[in-house]
């Protein structure tokens, strides 16, 4: 994954080299730091455009973000989708999960998924929660899953 910031800047170091980086200076600076992972898509055409995000919040103090596309030429339906895009916010979790860690910070993964059955995307709530849970990270989705409806929807 080739990873940005909001501005444009590619980020030329591997991102855990880079979060470890940002987390100490912002620690550093006496900030509260929680880190979210979202993924939302797009469909254009026969293209899947898929936007993840690396939130970081500093408590009471705004955020920002890293952000990497990547686009697929498939055709999937919108229950093979939505579990895309939790896949790839697990990957980065995964990786990230550590680090998190030794800095003693919060994580949460983000879905965007819908929890009104009236949705299309609630087809997955069920197994993009298990999923999450599964892997031992803290799920949100619908209308508390900032990273992927409002962060990753801006940036996909």
């Amino acid at each position: 994954m080739k990873w940005r910031r909001l501005n444009g800047q590619r980020l030329e170091q591997p991102i855990l080299e880079v979060v470890e980086a940002t987390l100490k200076k912002e620690i550093a600076l006496g900030h509260k730091m929680k880190v979210c992972i979202g993924t939302d898509s797009q469909v254009r055409g026969k293209v899947i455009e898929f936007a993840t995000v690396i939130v970081f919040l500093r408590e009471k103090k705004g955020g920002f973000m890293y952000i990497s596309n990547e686009s697929l030429v498939q055709k999937m339906s919108i229950r093979e989708r939505m579990i895309a895009e939790v896949a790839r916010s697990i990957e980065v979790a995964y990786a990230l999960c550590d680090l998190l860690d030794k800095f003693n910070v919060e994580l949460e993964v983000h879905a965007d998924i819908n929890t009104d059955p009236h949705f299309q995307s609630n087809v997955a709530l069920k197994e993009a929660m298990g999923y999450i849970l599964g892997m031992g990270f803290v799920f949100k989705a619908k209308p508390d899953a900032f990273a992927s409806t409002s962060c990753a929807d801006k940036v996909v």
